[in-house]
């Protein structure tokens, strides 16, 4: 088993669980900013610092290129580059990005930039947000911005991180910002819009990207579990993976993936739903399904069935090994996931989150070990290998980089190859680092 020469060795972080400088140099407020001073995250924790990356930017860089990293998956604060979701731009904020990516280059590491990662403008957000149908303009406006001043030097675009969350945890069950609860009618009104800022985005770096660029989305994998190993089972868990019927479909994969790679809804989505769906011109799906060059996909454990009876749904078991967030782990994920996405998109894999939470501290010898990450990954490494043996694997970004804010959860939860002392901003490489930089340089061949 092994990867191929060019495989893309990274890892990932997102701006506001990084950047703090909430305000600084021109900054607009986001929803984060915002809902974070209305206690909705756990200790009332906010990421008006974060780590602080806004003001530490080349020391990080140069701790990414100490743990040997290839390619730096990130995210662009839209309210940093537009304070007011459009209009004025803000130059400082375009500055810093830009000059990240220089920096990355410099260092040898591949600049891999989001465009959307859950921290939509507060201006935009009081005007409806993704509610309003001019939304997917105000999106391609910022696409505009962004892509003039990065295109000429970073070649890999994702649009959206995780649509699944952005619309299913902050507008149907509402404990992310903006911690809303929406209707379905309201759902799939603004699944539509998203959809549409997506195809908008794509269309534009098409035409007006400075080099060949390579685009896709960042949803996450809900693989269900195979019972057995049997092509019965198999098969059974790759019809499963893929409905989308019930009051949950914003979490589905299929949701997400079908309009943008396949040109359509899902079938039993509509066979439910009907006119609840709004409805695309051949236009608009033209847009929406214009082809994307790799499958982009967040991976961290295989969905489950169920309970039946047993008091655990089937990705579950009776001390069950779990991360500190509280997700099994399950490593075959890292095998189906893959297999399943290009079966059904035929399109490249591009792994662009996977790790695991866990109760980091440091040391008395003043290192961080953390053997327990190193195990997790190797583990669903040799999983990603053996379906690099069957379909085109062309990446694996570790989630995160670095310890940072988690969301609604605030500092409680630490991922990082990188330990960070959120009272210090001190950095640490954790053990898993100085590991990780070993099985880069090996390609893979050390697991």
């Amino acid at each position: 088993m092994a990867f191929k020469d060019d495989f893309l060795w990274g890892a990932a972080a997102a701006s506001y669980q990084i950047e703090g400088a909430w305000n600084q140099d021109g900054k607009g407020p986001n929803i984060w900013d915002i809902a974070a001073k209305y206690n909705h995250i756990k200790h009332n924790e906010t990421g008006e610092e974060a780590i602080d990356h806004y003001n530490r930017m080349k020391d990080d860089v140069a701790l990414m290129k100490a743990i040997g990293l290839k390619a730096y998956r990130f995210s662009i604060s839209w309210a940093r580059v537009l304070p007011e979701g459009t209009g004025r731009v803000n130059e400082a904020g375009v500055r810093f990005y830009s000059d990240l990516v220089d920096e990355l280059i410099k260092n040898g590491i591949e600049p891999l930039v989001t465009l959307y990662h859950w921290d939509y403008p507060y201006a935009l957000h009081c005007r409806g947000g993704w509610l309003n149908d001019e939304s997917s303009e105000w999106f391609l406006e910022y696409t505009k911005v962004v892509v003039d001043a990065l295109s000429d030097r970073v070649k890999y675009w994702m649009t959206f991180n995780e649509p699944q969350c952005v619309l299913g945890v902050g507008y149907l069950d509402g404990a992310f910002a903006p911690f809303q609860k929406c209707s379905p009618p309201e759902l799939f009104r603004m699944g539509a819009n998203m959809f549409l800022s997506h195809g908008k985005a794509v269309k534009y770096l098409r035409e007006n990207a400075r080099q060949r660029v390579y685009i896709s989305m960042a949803p996450y994998a809900s693989t269900m579990m195979p019972a057995n190993d049997s092509k019965e089972a198999v098969d059974k868990a790759y019809e499963d993976t893929f409905k989308c019927t019930g009051p949950r479909f914003a979490y589905t994969m299929a949701y997400f993936s079908d309009p943008v790679y396949l040109g359509h809804y899902p079938e039993d989505l509509v066979a439910e739903y009907g006119s609840m769906i709004p409805e695309f011109s051949a236009e608009q799906w033209a847009l929406v399904s214009a082809p994307l060059d790799f499958y982009g996909v967040n991976i961290y454990y295989h969905g489950g069935y169920p309970d039946d009876g047993s008091g655990y749904e089937s990705n579950w078991y009776k001390g069950c090994p779990h991360t500190d967030i509280g997700w099994p782990i399950t490593p075959s994920t890292m095998y189906y996931s893959p297999v399943f996405l290009y079966k059904r998109y035929g399109l490249p894999v591009m792994i662009t989150e996977n790790g695991m939470s866990e109760h980091d501290w440091v040391f008395l010898d003043g290192k961080v070990h953390d053997v327990y990450r190193i195990d997790f990954t190797q583990r669903y490494l040799r999983e990603l290998s053996r379906a690099a043996d069957e379909v085109p694997v062309i990446g694996y970004m570790h989630w995160s980089v670095m310890d940072n804010y988690e969301w609604a959860e605030g500092y409680d939860k630490r991922f990082g190859l990188i330990y960070v002392d959120y009272r210090t901003q001190e950095r640490i490489i954790k053990d898993s680092g100085e590991w990780y930089k070993r099985v880069i340089e090996s390609n893979g061949k050390i697991l």
